[in-house]
């Protein structure tokens, strides 16, 4: 094995992995490409009616096929080669951002076009996500897997800091840019990702259970592991009452009075939040009292939510979504590391599908509600309240799941 150099060697130890390197430069670039195209679409979805609802209408149309191919989705990421699995996602969402482009030049009037593409868009993720999250833990040692969970949010998070900022400004240029960069992007992660080389695991090879018994594998297992159970399930209700990224299009517009860049820098706020917690977790996995820190950055997530709805101040307003991304990063990397320690890897692509419904539903169904709340009570006061549900959250979970609550060190956990 040559010699690291003395810039590898400084790197963190996750890195020094050829397979993962390969694996976190795919993921950076499918990750520019998603926050690229997610700020040009709601821009155009708001400003075909200038309605919260039509923005609130995308998340659920990403949702519900997303939700309908999980099951079977697990199975795939459980039986046939992940690497190529996700590959050819990244082609078909390269795919789906073409039409996109198609749909810009010929003037983006029509909402249903971006609805159905929303849904194709959800269905490919349906189908690809559960092997993405699973190649992490499959590639990467035991030992390196909470630093690598980290650098790889340290990744996402910088590209979602300059993704949206950068697809606001080349989409006030020029609308059609931003697709035509997203489609080379979404082709070059595929072609990084073919060359991720995953071991051939034994745990992953034998015969395959019945048809039923092994698509509900995922479910059972969540149901009998409280501490992976209370840390989704927490992360879906905080996320889906707290959560107000699919406002931001209206907060920028009215509220804030700001064009597309202005709506970039906000998105790029909760990433640089999230890099600065990114970066700190991977030079400092958290030690003890694991279980109590995830309760407690899910508290103050609301509380940022609520300064953010009372805000009318842009400054004021970038700070709050900062402190969210930076206090969301501590509660996904609880998550995630709980989750994939907790979790054999025969079983990793089911738990992930599963797990993929709950961050969709948190993500994609909470974008929906936050639409709907906004058309129904005003934008300020559906934000305000769902940070202050989330805040009550986070105050009586440890009452249904003890268990999660007195995790102490991530490293201690195995799987059930």
């Amino acid at each position: 094995m040559p010699t690291p150099t003395p810039i590898v060697r400084r790197l963190p130890p996750a890195l020094q992995h050829d397979d993962f390197r390969r694996l976190w430069s795919s993921m950076l670039a499918s990750g520019f490409a998603v926050q690229m195209v997610t700020v040009a679409v709601g821009w155009q979805v708001y400003a075909i009616h200038r309605s919260a609802f039509d923005l609130g209408l995308i998340g659920l149309a990403e949702f519900v096929p997303m939700a309908l191919v999980a099951l079977p989705a697990g199975q795939l990421a459980d039986r046939l080669p992940r690497v190529r699995l996700v590959a050819v996602w990244g082609v078909a969402d390269a795919l789906v951002v073409a039409s996109l482009l198609a749909v810009t030049i010929r003037g983006a009037g029509l909402l249903w076009q971006f609805v159905a593409l929303a849904a194709l868009t959800g269905t490919f993720a349906g189908l690809g996500a559960p092997a993405g999250r699973s190649l992490t833990p499959e590639i990467v040692p035991a030992e390196l897997l909470t630093g690598a969970l980290a650098v790889r949010s340290v990744g996402s998070e910088a590209a979602t800091i300059a993704g949206p900022a950068l697809g606001g400004l080349l989409f006030a240029l020029r609308p059609e840019a931003v697709y035509a960069v997203g489609v080379g992007l979404f082709l070059v992660s595929s072609l990084l990702m073919l060359r991720v080389r995953a071991p051939a695991t034994a745990a992953r090879v034998g015969p395959p259970p019945p048809r039923l018994d092994g698509l509900m594998g995922g479910i059972r297992f969540i149901r009998s592991t409280p501490i992976i159970l209370g840390a989704i399930t927490l992360d879906l209700f905080a996320v889906l009452f707290g959560g107000s990224v699919a406002l931001l299009p209206l907060f920028a517009r009215s509220i804030l009075h700001t064009g597309p860049f202005g709506l970039g820098v906000l998105r790029s706020a909760i990433a640089v939040g999230a890099l600065l917690a990114g970066i700190r977790l991977a030079r400092k996995p958290l030690g003890g009292n694991a279980g109590r820190t995830l309760l407690y950055v899910v508290g103050a997530f609301g509380v940022s939510m609520v300064m953010f709805g009372l805000s009318h101040w842009f400054v004021v307003s970038a700070l709050a979504l900062a402190v969210s991304g930076f206090v969301d990063m501590f509660s996904m990397n609880i998550r995630q590391a709980t989750v994939a320690l907790a979790t054999p890897n025969s079983l990793r692509g089911r738990v992930n599908a599963v797990e993929g419904v709950f961050i969709g539903a948190s993500n994609q169904l909470g974008a929906f509600e936050s639409g709907a709340a906004a058309a129904l009570i005003g934008a300020v006061p559906a934000v305000v309240a769902g940070g202050a549900i989330t805040i009550a959250l986070a105050l009586v979970w440890s009452t249904f799941f003890p268990e999660l609550a007195h995790v102490d060190r991530l490293e201690d956990v195995r799987p059930g």
